[in-house]
């Protein structure tokens, strides 16, 4: 590793999942240096995922119990944190931060791992009653409070976070009614047969789906509480709480007004694959930070909790000056339904799909796995309840090995057996 100067001061500005590790990864190469971290939320950084699940299930989880490092290790490693503050902009020609207080911080290296926030419609201003927003830990604080058996909830948005949410509600006894544009879940993120094993479980558990959906009107009922939606096909609810979950929007306002160059496309802003800038001492990593895709060479903006923890590896070395690893294949989980689903690269048009197990929505416990190719070599895959094979055949999709088919539908044969018989072909 390059000599580093004690000195020297990062400042990551941001305290989620990227900053979290990127933090972890300066010290763990050996930087001695000063690292400032400053962040909106008056809680040091904590994981993301469980507060769709853990933290609306259990009544007496708390932040510190999700918290990504404990506040020793802050201290043990000499981090500054600098929380319940935002930074407006940067100097990059003076490389300095200004703080909504008037503070300035001077840094050699800026990492900008600002995350996103949850996109809002208009007519549910954050903060409604009624209305739930999901991104941060006082979100779900908030949400759990209000969440009952037989409470009615609306959920707007049938993406990841929308079934997550509705799954937890459901299993928590409130009657759960998920609106959804699209005439199917998660048909740009995972392949039709999926999406349709996905709706049919859903219902079965008692989940309340209306696909190409939108609501065309909303009455707040101040007398009981409640509030009516009125769906453009002329169905009418009565709802308790409603949760609007339709993605989100990178925070790369400040980056933009700091010259920071931000992706007009997707918003993010725009690093190469080391994370860097076009401000060469000013870096990006995670939800906010947009890349070109090698294989399609188009701009992406990836959310997801393995991508912010790689970028934030791969812009950490690099500040200090190390030629950083590429990035693992990209990986994605959920856990919904009773099911722990994961996948692996991403589903483009023009594959074609190949099963392993049976695809049953009734079963108790059901494992199969998805393998989505072209021209034989597998470019995705997906598992429900099957981890252990994903990781059998992640080396196949990394060195685009090309398979047969009809074998790795085959149950009757070990998926070890079958990785090792592929990967053997193919070196012949």
């Amino acid at each position: 590793m390059p000599e580093q100067n004690s000195n020297q001061t990062i400042l990551i500005i941001g305290n989620g999942q990227a900053a979290a590790m990127a933090v972890q990864h300066l010290r763990s190469q050996g930087f001695a240096g000063s690292i400032k971290v400053v962040g909106q939320e008056s809680y040091p950084a904590y994981e993301r995922p469980p507060l769709s699940k853990a933290m609306l299930a259990d009544p007496v989880a708390d932040v510190p119990s999700i918290c990504i490092h404990s506040r020793d290790f802050y201290d043990t490693a000499k981090i500054e944190l600098i929380l319940g503050k935002s930074v407006t902009r940067i100097e990059a020609e003076q490389s300095v931060a200004m703080l909504e207080d008037g503070q300035q911080i001077s840094y050699d290296y800026c990492l900008f791992a600002t995350g996103g926030q949850a996109r809002q419609l208009a007519a549910y201003p954050y903060g409604s009653p009624c209305v739930h927003y999901i991104r941060t830990a006082d979100d779900a604080l908030r949400l759990r409070h209000s969440l009952r058996p037989e409470t009615r909830l609306a959920i707007l948005g049938g993406g990841f976070l929308g079934m997550e949410l509705a799954s937890t509600a459901c299993e928590l006894g409130a009657t759960v009614d998920v609106i959804e544009a699209a005439t199917a879940l998660l048909t740009r993120n995972a392949p039709v047969l999926f999406s349709q094993w996905l709706q049919e479980r859903a219902r079965l558990t008692g989940i309340t789906l209306h696909l190409g959906t939108k609501v065309a009107a909303s009455q707040m009922c101040p007398e009981s509480g409640t509030l009516k939606l009125e769906l453009d096909n002329g169905h009418q609810l009565a709802v308790d709480h409603l949760i609007v979950a339709i993605g989100m929007n990178p925070n790369s306002e400040i980056a933009a007004r700091s010259g920071v160059t931000v992706c007009p496309q997707t918003r993010g802003i725009e690093v190469d694959s080391h994370g860097r800038t076009n401000i060469s001492n000013v870096f990006a990593a995670g939800d906010c930070a947009t890349q070109v895709d090698r294989q399609t060479g188009e701009r992406v903006r990836m959310e997801s909790w393995q991508n912010a923890n790689e970028q934030a590896r791969i812009a950490a070395e690099a500040i200090l000056g190390i030629t950083p690893k590429a990035a693992a294949f990209p990986w994605f989980w959920t856990d919904q339904l009773s099911c722990n689903i994961q996948m692996l690269g991403a589903s483009v048009a023009g594959l074609q799909f190949v099963a392993r197990g049976e695809i049953d929505p009734h079963a108790a416990n059901p494992q199969f796995v998805l393998l989505g190719l072209k021209d034989n070599v597998p470019h995705y895959a997906l598992a429900v309840n099957a981890a252990g094979q994903l990781r059998a055949i992640r080396s196949l999709l990394e060195k685009k090995v090309a398979i047969e088919p009809a074998t790795f539908s085959n149950t009757d044969i070990p998926i070890k057996q079958f990785v090792k018989k592929a990967t053997a072909a193919a070196v012949v």
